[in-house]
């Protein structure tokens, strides 16, 4: 009921706080025999963790995953896995100047009013910080798939602020604190942050995932689409506002035939649909992009109220990301990786036995 886990045959169940003891998640439904260390999973919280450059929030984490259970002699048994990341790094004073009142933008006056008091601190349960949990639960699902189906996932920023970024050198992405995708727009990038910086505001970003190697016929036809499920795990993420599958909103302005996705012998002619057709994956690269609002913790002074409902002015202090789709790109593709997984593991249990008389055209023959 209270909206904690994500998915079904493989549930990652997320608990903690931005500024408690720590975060951490319970994997069930992982397949028994998977060669699993906490090794494996840190590269991905390493690319997701504040400190790591002078554009994002400097709280200093070193967000180092454990593994609680569900591990035997290196290898998964088939049980539950939990995972822990504990918290070092909280200023928790940081906030006692505003706990009385309300972040515009932020989830303080919507937690008041369903819980009747909030944990004030970072923003708790609503903070961009409980994503390192999803982010390692993500990581058992890369390695599985990579090595079950050879799937990869692989994101990058897409837009800053009025900023569109194609990817015109994808593999370099991680080179570089934005994720950016086109070396030759880094500096462009730089300037602009610390524009932002020194105006004390913040903007939105979109990210952009990409999982190649999915094979077709993953997804249901009506109310558990992949389509469907990816769009609820990506809007779970702190911050996102809009959701695209493919081509998106783009396909208002597209006539049938050009949008509709030829099919060959050879292959898909193109991919506007992003990889799936009627819920259902179409072995084409899925193609997911997740819009991220600016950051409310802002310097800029602005109006609120506080616990009384009284009119207050507000400034926030703290160490804040002057545009969260900086660190976003890990968090993507780690719900893109469990919707995945989960709806691999769900079409393995149905149709396993499935054999098509139809090649599969996405595949070398």
């Amino acid at each position: 009921m209270s909206g904690n886990t994500l998915g079904r045959s493989f549930a990652v169940t997320t608990f903690g706080e931005s500024h408690g003891v720590a975060l951490g998640a319970i994997v069930d439904g992982c397949p028994p025999g998977l060669e699993l260390e906490a090794a494996d999973l840190q590269p991905d919280l390493e690319r997701r963790r504040t400190g790591t450059s002078k554009f994002t929030s400097q709280r200093q984490e070193p967000d180092a995953v454990k593994l609680l259970s569900g591990v035997f002699e290196g290898r998964t048994t088939g049980t539950p896995i939990g995972l822990l990341v504990e918290n070092c790094d909280q200023r928790s004073s940081d906030y006692d100047r505003i706990k009385d009142r309300f972040r515009p933008g932020h989830a303080d006056y919507t937690y008041q009013q369903k819980y009747g008091f909030r944990d004030f601190r970072g923003g708790g349960r609503s903070s961009a910080r409980i994503t390192v949990a999803t982010v390692a639960a993500g990581g058992i699902a890369r390695k599985y798939l990579r090595e079950k189906l050879g799937l990869t996932v692989t994101g990058w920023l897409s837009r800053i602020g009025p900023i569109d970024l194609e990817p015109v050198a994808l593999a370099t992405a991680g080179d570089n604190p934005f994720f950016c995708p086109d070396p030759s727009r880094v500096k462009e990038l730089e300037d602009y942050i610390w524009q932002l910086r020194r105006q004390g505001d913040s903007v939105g970003a979109r990210v952009t995932a990409v999982a190649r190697g999915v094979p077709p016929g993953l997804g249901e036809p009506m109310f558990d689409r992949i389509d469907a499920d990816l769009a609820h795990a990506m809007m779970g993420i702190n911050a996102a506002k809009a959701v695209e599958i493919g081509d998106g909103v783009e396909v208002a302005r597209q006539l049938g035939s050009q949008h509709r996705d030829e099919l060959t012998p050879a292959g898909f002619r193109s991919n506007h649909a992003g990889g799936t057709l009627g819920g259902i994956t179409s072995g084409q690269d899925l193609v997911v992009h997740v819009a991220l609002k600016p950051t409310s913790s802002i310097q800029v002074p602005g109006w609120t109220i506080d616990v009384h409902g009284e009119p207050v002015e507000i400034v926030t202090t703290g160490r804040h990301d002057p545009c969260v789709g900086l660190r976003a790109v890990p968090i993507v593709e780690a719900m893109l990786l469990i919707v995945v997984m989960d709806h691999y593991l769900r079409h393995r249990a149905q149709c396993a036995d499935v054999a098509s008389p139809t090649p599969d055209i996405t595949r070398p023959r």
